[in-house]
Protein backbone atom coordinates (compact mmCIF):
# COMPACT_ATOMS: atom_id res chain seq x y z
CA UNK A 1 0.00 0.00 0.00
CA UNK A 2 1.11 3.47 -1.19
CA UNK A 3 0.62 5.92 1.35
CA UNK A 4 0.39 8.61 -1.33
CA UNK A 5 -2.28 6.92 -2.78
CA UNK A 6 -4.51 7.10 0.48
CA UNK A 7 -8.10 8.49 -0.45
CA UNK A 8 -11.05 9.16 1.40
CA UNK A 9 -12.73 5.53 1.08
CA UNK A 10 -9.70 4.31 3.15
CA UNK A 11 -10.22 6.81 6.10
CA UNK A 12 -14.02 6.02 5.94
CA UNK A 13 -13.11 1.99 6.38
CA UNK A 14 -10.79 3.10 8.95
CA UNK A 15 -13.31 4.84 10.77
CA UNK A 16 -16.11 2.06 10.35
CA UNK A 17 -13.48 -0.44 11.54
CA UNK A 18 -12.58 1.27 14.44
CA UNK A 19 -16.59 1.92 15.57
CA UNK A 20 -17.75 -0.95 14.70
CA UNK A 21 -15.19 -3.03 17.41
CA UNK A 22 -16.18 -0.10 19.77
CA UNK A 23 -19.66 -0.81 19.56
CA UNK A 24 -19.64 -4.47 19.29
CA UNK A 25 -17.39 -4.63 22.46
CA UNK A 26 -20.87 -4.25 25.01
CA UNK A 27 -22.86 -6.40 22.60
CA UNK A 28 -19.96 -9.67 22.95
CA UNK A 29 -20.29 -9.20 26.26
CA UNK A 30 -24.11 -9.21 26.83
CA UNK A 31 -23.91 -12.63 24.59
CA UNK A 32 -20.98 -14.24 26.48
CA UNK A 33 -22.72 -12.94 29.83
CA UNK A 34 -25.93 -15.30 28.29
CA UNK A 35 -23.97 -18.23 27.68
CA UNK A 36 -21.98 -18.24 30.86
CA UNK A 37 -25.04 -17.47 33.26
CA UNK A 38 -22.95 -14.65 34.50
CA UNK A 39 -24.21 -11.22 35.21
CA UNK A 40 -23.45 -8.10 32.47
CA UNK A 41 -21.79 -5.89 34.78
CA UNK A 42 -19.38 -8.35 36.12
CA UNK A 43 -18.21 -9.38 33.02
CA UNK A 44 -17.83 -5.35 31.95
CA UNK A 45 -15.70 -4.92 35.16
CA UNK A 46 -13.43 -7.45 34.04
CA UNK A 47 -13.19 -6.11 30.32
CA UNK A 48 -12.44 -3.07 31.85
CA UNK A 49 -10.08 -4.16 34.79
CA UNK A 50 -8.11 -7.74 34.00
CA UNK A 51 -6.38 -7.02 31.11
CA UNK A 52 -6.41 -11.06 29.61
CA UNK A 53 -10.43 -10.57 29.22
CA UNK A 54 -9.98 -7.43 27.97
CA UNK A 55 -8.11 -9.21 24.64
CA UNK A 56 -10.52 -11.39 24.53
CA UNK A 57 -13.34 -9.76 24.31
CA UNK A 58 -11.63 -6.95 21.69
CA UNK A 59 -10.41 -9.91 19.60
CA UNK A 60 -13.98 -11.34 19.64
CA UNK A 61 -15.94 -7.92 18.69
CA UNK A 62 -13.52 -7.72 15.75
CA UNK A 63 -14.90 -10.43 14.19
CA UNK A 64 -17.57 -7.65 12.97
CA UNK A 65 -15.27 -6.20 10.67
CA UNK A 66 -15.38 -9.34 8.73
CA UNK A 67 -18.79 -8.31 7.78
CA UNK A 68 -17.40 -4.69 6.08
CA UNK A 69 -14.80 -6.64 4.69
CA UNK A 70 -16.78 -9.25 2.68
CA UNK A 71 -19.46 -6.62 1.84
CA UNK A 72 -16.88 -4.24 0.45
CA UNK A 73 -14.91 -6.96 -1.70
CA UNK A 74 -18.22 -8.08 -3.02
CA UNK A 75 -19.14 -4.42 -3.87
CA UNK A 76 -15.11 -4.06 -5.47
CA UNK A 77 -14.32 -1.04 -2.78
CA UNK A 78 -11.16 -2.06 -2.22
CA UNK A 79 -10.04 1.20 -0.38
CA UNK A 80 -12.63 0.64 1.51
CA UNK A 81 -11.45 -2.95 2.44
CA UNK A 82 -7.76 -1.81 3.10
CA UNK A 83 -9.44 0.85 5.58
CA UNK A 84 -10.84 -1.97 7.56
CA UNK A 85 -7.97 -4.14 7.46
CA UNK A 86 -6.08 -1.54 8.95
CA UNK A 87 -8.01 -0.98 11.67
CA UNK A 88 -8.11 -4.53 12.53
CA UNK A 89 -4.10 -4.37 12.64
CA UNK A 90 -4.32 -1.58 15.01
CA UNK A 91 -6.68 -3.54 17.18
CA UNK A 92 -4.54 -6.62 16.65
CA UNK A 93 -1.59 -4.40 17.75
CA UNK A 94 -3.63 -3.17 20.82
CA UNK A 95 -4.51 -6.95 21.86
CA UNK A 96 -0.57 -7.87 21.76
CA UNK A 97 -0.23 -5.04 23.86
CA UNK A 98 -2.67 -5.76 26.31
CA UNK A 99 -1.78 -9.56 26.53
CA UNK A 100 2.15 -9.43 26.75
CA UNK A 101 3.53 -6.03 27.38
CA UNK A 102 1.31 -4.47 29.95
CA UNK A 103 1.14 -5.50 33.60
Amino acid sequence: MNLRKWTNQHTFGLIVGIFSTLIFIPIVIFIYSFFEEQNFYVLWDRFKFLRDHTSKFISLACISNLIWFHLSIRKQKYNFAMGVILATFIYFCIIIYLKYFSY
